[in-house]
């Protein structure tokens, strides 16, 4: 599956994976074969983080 380029359609994308597929970011990067630093930078830079706890950007 090829991600949206959209922050706000890749976060929901993200968070929809993270929550019915995957129980980490790590999991969700290396299984979809992309890179962790790039896709927090991209969400951080329209606002959200990451948080490991509750396995969700937000």
């Amino acid at each position: 599956m090829e991600l949206p380029e959209d922050p706000m359609m890749l976060f929901s994308v993200i968070n929809m994976k993270l929550r019915d597929c995957y129980s980490s970011l790590d999991e969700l990067c290396e299984d979809m074969h992309v890179e962790k630093s790039k896709l927090i930078e991209t969400l951080k830079a329209v606002g959200f983080e990451y948080s490991p706890e509750y396995n969700k950007f937000w």
